[in-house]
């Protein structure tokens, strides 16, 4: 494990990362295990954070820790360093807290238990993916496959690099626009999974299909049935899940 860690990741120049994905791992489970513990009203957990009578939310502290840091971290040279490590962990806690409450921000209401506040369970959950395919060694846009050389020696001219990220953004925008957050946001990452989002129907009620899609049309028709029929049980899984990891939210405001 030790040969692992210092070949894959610390002569890789992947520490920092890798100390922000734990560190962000482990603060949203223990700020959401801390969270439905004050709900239940568990007597001897120290519950929030409130002096004077204000509540204090934690999305707060993470904006603390965030700045400290990723400000204190820009000033470290050495990405092998503990310093780096420990300073890029201190910037996953700050995230993690921040995303954890991004509804909270979001809709400057505090919605965390209620069905609108869920989109910060789904907002913690893309940064994971995304964030555990570049320590994968997945890049964003194709860069590194854009701005390597290939196995030749050769270097990819401006003008490539520029058709290379320029479609892999269209597709992944096309497929945002259809409604597919999730696949738009991965093929970023993987591109094959942006045509594909890119080339299938849109959801209904996406801002492509309010566009192009005639009401009563074959098109709309056939994206409502792959919504109810496909879509729809997968969801119920998601929600399932993140019901388990974060908690159900509440049935009333």
């Amino acid at each position: 494990m030790g040969a692992w860690f210092s070949t894959e990741i610390v002569a890789a120049g992947k520490l920092r990362l890798f100390c922000f994905f734990v560190s962000f791992i482990a603060t949203f489970l223990f700020i959401r295990i801390s969270v439905r513990l004050i709900r239940a009203q568990v007597r001897w957990w120290p519950g929030n954070v409130a002096p004077g009578g204000m509540h204090i939310h934690h999305v707060v502290f993470g904006l603390v820790f965030m700045c400290v840091g990723g400000i204190s971290g820009l000033s470290v040279e050495d990405n092998t360093s503990v310093s780096a490590g420990l300073l890029a962990a201190l910037f996953g806690v700050g995230t993690s807290l921040v995303l954890d409450e991004f509804a909270l921000v979001l809709h400057l209401d505090d919605v965390y238990w209620t069905q609108q506040g869920r989109i910060s369970v789904d907002a913690v959950f893309v940064a994971v993916a995304l964030c555990g395919l570049a320590l994968l060694g997945a890049s964003p846009l194709e860069l590194g496959l854009a701005l390597n050389p290939g196995a030749d020696g050769q270097v990819v001219s401006h003008t490539e690099i520029a058709l290379i990220v320029g479609a892999n953004t269209l597709l992944s925008l096309i497929s945002l626009a259809k409604g597919k957050i999730w696949t738009g946001l991965l093929g970023i990452y993987i591109t094959p999974l942006a045509l594909i989002g890119a080339v299938r129907l849109a959801r209904p009620g996406s801002p492509w299909a309010r566009r192009r899609y005639r009401p009563g049309s074959r098109r709309l028709r056939r994206a409502e049935w792959r919504e109810k029929r496909i879509r729809d049980p997968i969801e119920r899984v998601k929600i399932g899940f993140q019901n388990f990891v974060a908690g159900r939210p509440s049935a009333k405001p």
